[in-house]
């Protein structure tokens, strides 16, 4: 009964920029022995081309930076695992009747009260009616295992969102009796009815947050926030195309959140849409908004996981030269001096995937026009390129599969457009590391879902021939050879 609290990523900040090969990231991972003990953020993050470095291909287009509010890292990390920022959820009376404390590895620290035994990606947390709570937090998007550790900030690539969860949620009512909780049980129900048709991917792994953004958007009245049903707007398509989660750690590089680097102005204000879902009046959301900037600032004091396997240091110094010659115009320099030069490639030029560049989601017009025209838009606002950010490679290693769409499985086949599979599947354990071809081990199927009979199998299956799900573009490893792309390989080992 667990899935009862799936939130089917209601984060609008869920998609904050694209992994390997066509956008950029979000910030910060660090495992969760890694609590924070302070500093400060002042927002001027990022780079620009430096002279006399790596060129990018002519038709790049330079994202500008914007300045940011400051935060407290450790204030950021306590409000990010402890504050109740979607503002319902199950009450705990009927939570507390099915599930016991989490296990220790499923635990983070700092955390207080009744937090300190919910799993990492719930947060327990009372209403201003006295009403205790169990809902979803930003980590049941943006955590994630790799070989075997829990990483705060790495996407989550497992999540099943491909079946409603809204008539289990709706099972807790039998725990329960006073009139108080139920109705609050029932607000959070009905949310999930009016979002959950478009909430249902077609394959494990991928996140469906860029279209629940724009159902909620259409349900709001941006002015008061207001919850309308039926909705205001038109809503978007039903069946939402896919997002691979990026990782946290890459957002202190950013200029602009999103695939689309659609997210300009104020970063902290974007994020704290997560509350969204369940925020029904302007005045709960500056109260939310006050302690956002201090998640920034704590996501941006997030390092990736290192490499945890051996690494040939010879090659690895001969796949820097390739890859600073070949790669390093579009994704950046690293090292002490490293410049990542916030490009945006053009469809055009990058050829991946163009459905989500091409104002799907919330980046349709109606949906721009809410966002820049309500609170968030006071001093934040969307203005997506038709194109898709090159993400900076730092922790590439982990933050498989690849391409914005989660579409390519290793970056060996990054680097090889030839060598991408049509149909693919993999095992979904976080120890299946593919460490040649640096990714997650896969097997190549000759099959689509529309030709799998079992339904437990077809939504493993990532078939690049459904709408949204293609694998082409981003040809600029194809002129190496097998060697140099081994050598390449290599050295992203150790960023």
């Amino acid at each position: 009964m667990r899935a009862v609290l799936v939130v089917p990523a209601v984060l609008l900040a869920c998609s904050a920029d694209p992994p390997a090969g066509d956008g950029g990231g979000t910030t910060g991972a660090a495992s969760t022995t890694d609590a924070p003990t302070g500093g400060d953020a002042t927002g001027e993050t990022g780079g620009g081309t430096s002279g006399g470095g790596p060129v990018a291909p002519e038709g790049m287009i330079p994202i500008p930076a914007d300045g940011q509010r400051a935060g407290d890292p450790a204030a950021g990390y306590q409000a990010l695992v402890n504050n109740g920022y979607v503002t319902c959820g199950i009450p705990w009376t009927a939570y507390s009747k099915v599930f016991g404390e989490a296990p220790a590895a499923d635990r983070l620290p700092g955390r207080a009260g009744k937090n300190a035994t919910l799993p990492y990606n719930y947060t327990a947390y009372t209403t201003p009616g006295g009403i205790e709570l169990v809902s979803a937090n930003c980590l049941q998007c943006h955590a994630g295992h790799v070989n075997g550790e829990l990483v705060i900030g790495l996407g989550d690539t497992t999540a099943d969102y491909t079946a409603a969860v809204g008539g289990t949620a709706a099972l807790a009512a039998a725990f329960l009796t006073d009139p108080a909780e139920k109705a609050e049980l029932q607000r959070f129900v009905d949310r999930l009815a009016a979002i959950e048709p478009y909430t249902q991917t077609r394959t494990i792994g991928v996140n469906p947050a860029d279209n629940v953004a724009a159902v909620l958007f259409a349900h709001r009245d941006p002015k008061t926030f207001a919850w309308n049903d039926p909705p205001l707007l038109e809503l978007p398509e039903v069946n939402p195309f896919p997002v691979d989660t990026p990782p946290w750690w890459w957002m202190k590089k950013k200029h602009a959140m999103f695939y689309v680097a659609a997210g300009r102005g104020d970063h902290a204000r974007t994020m704290m849409a997560t509350a969204t879902l369940c925020t029904d009046s302007v005045e709960e959301a500056r109260a939310i908004d006050a302690y956002f900037p201090d998640i920034r600032a704590y996501i941006e004091s997030l390092e990736p996981p290192r490499y945890p396997f051996a690494i040939d240091a010879g090659l690895a110094e001969t796949g820097r030269e390739v890859f600073e010659s070949t790669c390093a115009g579009c994704h950046g320099t690293y090292g002490p001096d490293g410049v990542y030069p916030n490009l945006l490639a053009p469809i055009e030029l990058i050829g991946t995937d163009p459905m989500l560049a091409l104002g799907a989601a919330q980046f349709s017009g109606r949906f721009l026009e809410w966002f820049n025209g309500s609170f968030y838009g006071e001093v934040a606002h969307l203005a997506p390129e038709t194109g898709y950010m090159a993400p900076p490679l730092d922790g590439v290693w982990a933050s498989a599969p690849y391409f914005h769409n989660g579409s390519v499985p290793t970056v060996a086949a990054v680097l090889d457009s030839g060598s991408r599979p049509q149909f693919w599947t993999r095992t979904y354990v976080s120890t299946d590391i593919d460490r040649a071809g640096l990714g997650w081990k896969f097997t190549a199927l000759d099959h689509g879902q529309a030709d799998e009979p079992a339904l437990a199998e077809r939504k493993k299956i990532y078939d690049t021939t459904l709408p949204g799900h293609g694998n082409g573009g981003h040809p600029f490893g194809d002129a190496l050879s097998d060697a140099e792309r081994g050598a390449v390989i290599e050295y992203l080992k150790t960023l």
